[in-house]
């Protein structure tokens, strides 16, 4: 795979951006409206402090990796925190340091806002993406519960 190069999203994007998105959501086994991927694209391109943001990455001209990321208030800081959501590589460009290109350029993001805390989420049985993290961060030991 030739170089990786991780930039912020731009309406050219969409296609790529709803191909990889739509692959991240099959990986977890859900879907969102029409509704949402247009609110969610709209909101990516919106000013705003809090609003969503995204780095789209490419290589051998064809994008293959994705992630959004959330800055937020925190009682715990006066910076705030950055949650890192919808982190997604195509199955064949994985282990190729795509998925780390996208996280440094998440923390690169916040540490220009002098945000410190990047965090996300992943599930228990995604062994794959979790040996990743396991190099490039701190496991908490928080457990998540949503309510229904």
């Amino acid at each position: 795979m030739s170089e990786i190069v991780v930039r912020p999203l731009e309406k050219a994007d969409y296609e790529d951006w709803r191909r990889l998105w739509t692959a991240y959501l099959v990986f977890y086994k859900t879907s969102v409206s029409e509704t949402v991927y247009a609110t969610t694209w709209e909101r990516l391109f919106t000013d705003g402090e809090f609003e969503p943001r995204g780095f789209i990455a490419r290589a051998d001209g064809r994008a293959v990796g994705l992630v959004h990321y959330i800055f937020h208030r925190s009682c715990w800081s006066v910076e705030g925190n950055c949650y890192l959501q919808d982190l997604y590589t195509d199955a064949e460009a994985r282990g190729k340091g795509v998925a780390t290109a996208l996280i440094k350029a998440v923390q690169e993001a916040a540490g220009e806002r002098g945000v410190t805390n990047v965090y996300w989420m992943t599930h228990e049985t995604n062994t794959t993406a979790r040996r990743l993290y396991d190099k490039v961060a701190r496991r908490t030991g928080f457990i998540e519960y949503d309510l229904l």
